[in-house]
């Protein structure tokens, strides 16, 4: 794509750039004068074409040589910062940072890239790259998610703002999963206060987890746990709510199962009052 800036505040832009370039090659070949022991003919031969330094940076990839890689991509984008080759190296270079599990420095990186160059060809992968970053730090669920939250972002972005790429599918798979872990965390904070019978602490985080994790795996267990927290707080309408949404969308759950059983111990039954936000939130579900 063009990444040219348009208008006459993009020409000064670019006019500004060159005039920095000239002044820093009048810098290193006025150092090169004034030193007798450099040879400028040799010094500007050392610097090697950007097109072969890129595709040494890419065998070295793809022969496991991450290091090597690295050190490649970020020579260009020193040797040869305005050419075509440094915006893609700077895209390699994130990919590579990432293989070697230096996520931070992959994010900055892919992040940096998308500043200068929200357009290009090559956005959707860079976004991409950030994503999976923050995706491979997400901790288990009984840590805080924030970076779960901060993948969930990055994915998101992929998904809506390059639809047509070929991120999306795995955007979407990863997406679920970083979902289901803040999910999961809900669940966990909800059993500690329902194992310490602050029911209304419960049935709040219950109720998050039904209302923006609807297509989690922590569904059947958030509507369960809403019957158990509703009867115990003697809303009885409210728990039968619960457990006929929960029947209704899934049937052979041991969670419904047992939440019926609980329902008898007092007479009860799964009975669905429409007017309730529990049978509002149950037409989302997988199972409707």
């Amino acid at each position: 794509m063009d990444t040219s800036v348009k208008g006459g505040r993009g020409r000064a832009s670019r006019v500004a750039l060159i005039v920095a370039g000239l002044a820093g090659v009048s810098l290193v070949v006025s150092g090169c004068q004034s030193d007798p022991d450099i040879d400028i003919t040799a010094y500007a031969q050392s610097i090697e074409p950007a097109d072969v330094m890129y595709n040494q940076g890419l065998a070295n990839l793809q022969s496991g040589e991450l290091t090597e890689a690295g050190r490649k991509f970020a020579a260009i984008d020193k040797q040869h910062p305005y050419s075509e080759f440094a915006r893609k190296a700077m895209v390699m270079g994130a990919f590579t940072d990432y293989r070697q599990g230096n996520y931070s420095e992959a994010i900055n990186r892919a992040s940096r890239f998308l500043s200068l160059y929200p357009n290009d060809d090559d956005a959707a992968y860079a976004q991409y790259i950030v994503g999976l970053a923050y995706y491979r730090q997400i901790p288990e669920v009984t840590r805080d998610q924030r970076t779960s939250a901060k993948a969930i972002a990055a994915f998101t972005e992929v998904i809506e703002r390059y639809p047509d790429s070929e991120y999306v599918e795995d955007s979407q798979a990863k997406l679920r999963y970083a979902r289901d872990q803040l999910a999961g965390k809900e669940m966990q904070v909800g059993r500690y206060y329902l194992e310490r019978k602050e029911y209304l602490a419960a049935a709040n985080r219950f109720r998050l987890v039904v209302e923006q994790y609807p297509n989690t795996r922590q569904i059947e267990e958030a509507l369960a746990r809403l019957v158990e927290t509703y009867y115990a707080m003697g809303l009885e309408s409210e728990a039968q709510t619960a457990a006929a949404v929960l029947g209704h969308n899934f049937p052979d759950s041991q969670w419904y199962a047992d939440s019926y059983k609980l329902l008898k111990t007092r007479g009860l039954e799964p009975r669905e009052n429409k007017g309730s936000w529990i049978s509002r939130a149950g037409a989302v579900l997988v199972g409707t």
